[in-house]
């Protein structure tokens, strides 16, 4: 299975193998963090949009709504530059907008002004899986119920939620892991399907 092409490992975990996940996120992990460190140059904004990137392309896989148009590495660099546009663009909110905003003078204000706002249909998709997230997270246990919201709609970074809970960041890490295997075993279980 390591030795998979990318497109065969994501048809593989399409159709319910963890384990050719696995073997996808192992093979990308390092060019894909090195990708994001390089863009935000800060260790631990990095790990969070590590995690959070693989979230999202976890529920785009599973959705089915994944199409092989080129290497999946490009599309996943995709994926997380989007994010860190939306981590900057949600700071700008609250920050004098210029081009030194940045401690990173390499991002330039500029390059959030490449990118078109949120469409409609994507603002109304978000709004549906949200509520179909909130139908399944009601069946996880409590701690992991409180991390998942913590993160995903709290937006708290790892070491924030640690903090809060009085927890490590590696259990904090642990916690979100479970949650999220838990979540596609319990969508599995009650036929609940993130669409529109």
């Amino acid at each position: 299975m390591i030795s998979d092409p990318d497109s065969q490992l994501i048809l593989q975990y399409q159709a319910g193998s963890e384990v050719a996940l696995a073997s996808l996120i192992c093979r990308h992990k390092d060019e894909l963090f090195s990708f994001i460190l390089k863009k935000v140059r800060d260790e631990e904004l990095a790990n969070d949009l590590f995690q959070d990137t693989f979230v999202k392309i976890i529920i785009t896989l599973k959705e089915g709504r994944y199409r092989e148009e080129g290497k999946f590495i490009i599309w996943a660099k995709r994926v997380a530059y989007n994010l860190i546009i939306d981590h900057y663009r949600l700071k700008t909110k609250q920050q004098h907008i210029s081009e030194t905003t940045y401690e990173n003078e390499d991002f330039s204000i500029f390059d959030l002004l490449k990118e078109p706002s949120e469409s409609i249909e994507e603002i109304l998709v978000k709004q549906q899986i949200n509520e179909d997230l909130h139908k399944i997270i009601a069946y996880l246990p409590e701690n992991q119920r409180e991390v998942i919201r913590l993160r995903f709609f709290d937006g708290l970074s790892f070491k924030e939620i640690a903090e809060q809970t009085d927890a490590s960041i590696n259990t904090t890490l642990g916690r979100v892991r479970y949650a999220l295997m838990n979540l596609r075993k319990i969508m599995k279980e009650h036929s609940v399907t993130l669409t529109k």
